[in-house]
């Protein structure tokens, strides 16, 4: 079988072994350390987190932290402090001169944005450590239980939980460094199948016990389940390419340019992004609920605590669909691409450089932007659709959303990897219809 061909490649191949053997080594100790549970808190009183991380944006942070969260483990703030830090960096290197100067200066820019994300990621650890404890005392509240008192307790706490993180992003860099690569987003990765063999048990258990459809449902929720996938491939994959022409150029006896490129453009560039701004605001309303009294609570802010209403998912997808083209908008610069090709003696054919050259692909980003929104928006509000349908809230999350872009994304840049390397000792690739793509849309390593 060709499976059993390309396994027996990759492990002939020393150094794509080692890469293997020391990934799989890396996150079994990320996983081990989702189980240590925090100094001084009775592990079997944690029923009532496990209860309000079954869903909404709860949900979403527990699995990212592989279950860490619920657990209320040492890792229990996970690597999303991290994303958050970046994710404000790379706003301010757009927005800010000095941090864009920064940003030009090549490596040595490179390493002091890095290391200001660092000192940004400690500052919302030691601001959501002592958030996620006053959380932890009220669920356990509820099951009588409590925390230890003392003020040395929340400091102490607090400190494991940052240097948890910390950690996490250290095994997050050695994956990068000694492992198959994509570190930070494997770590994600591995938190989010984590759930998965736990969801799909429970849900084929559901179908086949509870006379709920039986195992035709069950059959027909995969079927649906590997068409969102391949969907959500499409949508990471997509691209639109725009040829370019360089100017022949002589140079002494040697000739310069005159071949014809390609820059590609991305029908979904600002990846996940979008659905992770819009969450944020759509956890606003239960934010407010959550600290006034429901009984006194008008329909307008209940009707935002259903993620299966329509008003929610209606919202919810236009903000995606505008988050969209504003991340797009200050990530995508047509501007400096058409200074760019305009130096470098290159020219889109029919299209004049400079100016016009910018308003043509301006208007080439708007044009994939906009269907590319709306598939964001479709593949995000998919899990409503799925609890509707019957579907238990803990696998419904596998079908639609950040998780399951991020999960097809990372997946396809690993296999991307290993298939790099292997190409490169001249073993065959992965596939026989042709080269994996990773989210760069290119063939190239991501």
């Amino acid at each position: 079988m060709r499976a059993v061909e390309t396994v027996k490649n990759i492990w002939k191949i020393e150094d794509l072994r080692n890469r293997i053997l020391t990934t799989l080594l890396l996150v079994a100790i990320y996983r081990f350390g989702t189980y240590v549970v925090l100094p001084g808190i009775d592990p079997k009183a944690l029923t009532a987190l496990q209860e309000q991380t079954r869903g909404g944006l709860l949900a979403l942070l527990d699995m990212f932290s592989g279950g860490a969260f619920s657990n209320a483990s040492i890792f229990a703030l996970g690597i999303m402090p991290y994303i958050s830090a970046s994710i404000v960096m790379q706003l301010l290197a757009i927005a800010v001169p000095s941090f864009q100067k920064m940003q030009r200066e090549g490596e040595s820019g490179r390493k002091k944005i890095n290391q200001y994300t660092r000192y940004l990621t400690i500052a919302i650890l030691l601001f959501q450590g002592p958030t996620y404890l006053i959380n932890l005392s009220v669920q356990l509240k509820a099951v009588d239980a409590s925390l230890p008192a003392g003020f040395w307790f929340t400091i102490s706490s607090t400190i494991i939980m940052a240097a948890g993180s910390m950690f996490i992003l250290w095994l997050g860099e050695r994956i990068t460094d000694k492992g198959i690569g994509n570190g930070i987003s494997f770590i994600i990765l591995v938190g989010i199948i984590a759930r998965l063999p736990h969801s799909l048990f429970q849900e084929f258990i559901s179908r086949t016990t509870d006379k709920t459809g039986g195992l035709v449902m069950f059959l027909m929720e995969m079927l649906f389940l590997l068409l969102v996938i391949g969907g959500a491939i499409l949508l990471v994959q997509g691209v639109r390419k725009v040829p370019v022409q360089y100017a022949k150029r002589i140079v002494g006896n040697k000739q310069y340019g005159g071949a014809r490129q390609y820059i590609p453009l991305k029908v979904n560039a600002a990846n996940v992004m979008p659905i992770i701004f819009a969450q944020a605001i759509m956890f606003i309303p239960i934010s407010i609920v959550g600290f006034s009294n429901s009984e006194n609570t008008s329909h307008f802010w209940t009707a935002f605590m259903d993620n299966t209403g329509f008003w929610y998912n209606f919202v919810f997808a236009v903000l995606i669909i505008l988050f969209t083209y504003f991340y797009t908008a200050i990530t995508i610069n047509p501007t400096q691409m058409a200074d760019d090709l305009k130096r470098n003696n290159g020219f889109i054919p029919g299209i004049k450089p400079g100016h016009n050259t910018k308003e043509y692909l301006d208007s080439i980003m708007d044009r994939i932007t906009l269907p590319g929104a709306f598939f964001l928006a479709l593949v995000a509000i998919l899990p409503a659709f799925a609890r509707i349908a019957g579907v238990s809230m803990e696998f419904s999350q596998f079908f639609g959303g950040t998780s399951l872009l991020i999960l097809v994304g990372v997946v396809l840049d690993t296999l991307q990897q290993i298939e790099s390397h292997l190409l490169m000792r001249h073993y065959d690739g992965l596939l026989n219809s042709g080269r994996i793509k990773g989210r760069s849309g290119a063939v190239g390593a991501y």
